[in-house]
């Protein structure tokens, strides 16, 4: 099921258990997961883009493993705000999953998620190589810890 907005996707989940995030790039999908309180994202892995059908066969693989309740994608605006080709390629991604879950999925507007990634990356003093190896799910985890703190915010207003 694809939440609209993140009130939706709030109602769609269980009370407890742990979400999963995504950076879903050209070559590969950053993988991060929360605990299953939802306080804290942490970056877990980088699926390395091969064709559909075995890259959600990895994703399900963790979600299984890991009892994910939900799934957060992150959704790469323009940075006017308007949606170009890849948000399309994440709908169309996210469309495709749902077929194949029944987790409820929703978006989260992913801009500069790699931008604060690579920056904690440097000021972490990583290697260029070790940056690239770790950027996706790092960022992955930026976008999970953002609608995990979304999700806190709905909780206390209720």
């Amino acid at each position: 099921m694809i939440c609209a907005t993140m009130e939706e996707f709030a109602a769609a989940l269980p009370a407890f258990g742990a979400l999963a995030g995504l950076d879903l790039g050209t070559k590969t999908i950053g993988v991060a997961v929360s605990d299953s309180f939802r306080h804290v994202a942490t970056p877990l892995s980088t699926i390395r883009r091969e064709k559909f059908t075995l890259d959600v066969a990895a994703l399900l693989k963790i979600t299984d493993a890991r009892e994910i309740r939900g799934i957060v994608l992150g959704l790469p605006f323009n940075m006017d705000g308007s949606e170009g080709p890849r948000c399309q390629s994440t709908r169309a991604f996210a469309r495709n999953l749902e077929k194949l879950t029944p987790l409820p999925i929703t978006f989260w507007d992913e801009r500069l998620s790699t931008v604060a990634a690579e920056r904690a990356l440097l000021e972490a003093d990583t290697s260029r190589k070790r940056r690239a190896e770790v950027i996706d799910h790092v960022a992955a985890g930026y976008i999970l810890q953002g609608a995990l703190d979304r999700l806190a915010h709905l909780a206390r207003q209720q």
